[in-house]
């Protein structure tokens, strides 16, 4: 059954542990999985969330420590000692996790901690863990894996396996390298299973194997594992040698991280480090107002370009009604495109080598979608004009030059919005950067220049 925690619910568990009343805690928290627990921690205070933790079984207590949102853990862990973080959280984590932990830790406390493990051999792959770039396979990748030697009779992996596992929760697959660790293949179980004991390794082996190496780009690493529908891949280094092994739960923490940090900045916020009530004031006004003047200043050169218009806004008023509405939809078609274009590179839908096939279908999207908007433009102010007499007599004239302007804008709008994402993504800058509201403000002052130029080219001599 899945848990909700209530207030109720909080309000009891919090009364008994005032009470120290550790078995009715215990019992409360028996039933639920590490996620539910983590949940309960975000709401407790620190002395609170110590006391629960020491009921917990070490290793369900170790992947609540995984689970527990980042300020939360920060706060956890600063109020204990190395030797309680080594003892008590990272020798019962696997390597990649206890990695992640360790690197939030002040450099002090990290040498600290890792010279208070008894485990060498963890410790030893963990400093190389955190040797690696955060967002690189080396920074994803754990340690524990199962590997098997070309030359092993299928008994003998057997025994090796149970040997290996030891230490896992999970077996995604079993890897087979040869004398010098390099990788060259992967045994199914089922295989292993069913062949006879005495099979050797290399007879059973599946030779087609996909892996990354150390250094490719965390991103790449995800849109491999959805292309090819992989719960797990296998990292090599330089040298083609098996040092760990990525997992799907790492690909979704980070896909759910780069998805959030995009959102952000899509609407022009840099990408926030803590949680939105985690946040400290002055930082969120930090994080929002930056973008904002950016975005005011360039707002400003909307009047600048109005005011050289001044005299054609005087001699007919009615032009300054559609402004907004001109603007609007420029600034929403260019929002449409840079959005659809930014999540296709994300997911690997598109590269930059595709920039003029990009290009087509954007100008083309944009002429039929801005002759739809224009049509329905023009009929909007023909029925309008029949009944009040605000367009005066030249209504047609001013109903072709919106409904240009609207084609003008919205194909402009949409190229913009597909340009720039690609134009960052070769100068290697992150394309999220090329916010809707970045786009917008950029269509809306060009968008004037087209409206009052086909104002002027179709009025000029009549109302001009």
């Amino acid at each position: 059954m899945r848990f909700e925690l209530t207030d109720i619910f909080l309000s009891n568990l919090r009364t008994a542990i005032h009470a120290q009343n550790g078995s009715f805690v215990a019992e409360q928290l028996n039933e639920l999985y590490s996620p539910d627990i983590a949940e309960i921690f975000n709401h407790l205070e620190i002395e609170e969330a110590k006391f629960v933790y020491k009921l917990l079984d070490e290793q369900i207590a170790s992947d609540v420590m995984v689970v527990l949102e980042d300020d939360v853990r920060e706060r956890f862990l600063a109020s204990l000692t190395a030797k309680e973080i080594a003892e008590q959280f990272i020798e019962n984590m696997d390597s990649d996790d206890a990695a992640d932990v360790i690197a939030e830790l002040p450099f002090d406390v990290q040498d600290e901690v890792l010279s208070l493990m008894e485990d060498s051999e963890q410790a030893s792959d963990i400093v190389d863990l955190l040797n690696y770039d955060e967002y690189s396979a080396g920074g994803l990748m754990g340690k524990e894996f199962v590997r098997v030697h070309l030359q092993s009779k299928a008994l003998e992996c057997v025994r090796e396996i149970r040997e290996q596992t030891h230490d896992l929760e999970e077996v995604y697959a079993i890897y087979v390298v040869d004398d010098d660790e390099k990788l060259i293949g992967l045994l199914p179980l089922k295989k292993l299973i069913v062949s006879p004991v005495r099979s050797i390794v290399a007879d059973i082996y599946d030779p087609k194997i996909i892996s990354v190496k150390t250094n490719a780009p965390a991103e790449d690493v995800a849109n491999i594992m959805d292309k090819y529908n992989l719960v797990a891949i296998p990292v090599i280094d330089a040298l083609g040698r098996l040092v760990g092994v990525i997992t799907i739960d790492d690909v979704v923490n980070f896909r759910r991280n780069e998805d959030t940090e995009d959102v952000q900045k899509m609407a022009g916020i840099t990408a926030l480090e803590e949680p939105y009530m985690s946040t400290p004031f002055l930082q969120m006004i930090k994080k929002r107002a930056g973008w904002l003047i950016v975005l005011f200043i360039g707002e400003t050169l909307t009047a600048t370009v109005m005011s050289f218009f001044e005299g054609q806004i005087e001699k007919a008023v009615v032009l300054a009604l559609f402004i907004p509405l001109i603007i609007s939809s420029g600034g929403n078609s260019g929002s449409q495109a840079s959005t659809l274009i930014i999540r296709a590179l994300a997911l690997g839908e598109i590269t930059i080598k595709d920039w003029w096939k990009i290009i087509k279908k954007e100008f083309s999207t944009g002429l039929v979608i801005g002759i739809i908007l224009g049509f329905i433009g023009f009929i909007r102010i023909g029925i309008w004009s029949y009944f009040v007499s605000s367009y005066g007599p030249y209504w047609y004239l001013i109903a072709f030059a919106v409904s240009f302007s609207l084609v003008g804008v919205i194909i402009w709008g949409t190229l913009m919005g597909s340009i720039f994402p690609l134009a960052l993504k070769r100068l290697g800058l992150d394309p999220a950067v090329s916010s809707a509201p970045f786009v917008a403000t950029l269509v809306d002052v060009t968008g004037l220049l087209i409206y009052f130029s086909f104002s002027i080219m179709l009025l000029k001599g009549i109302l001009l």
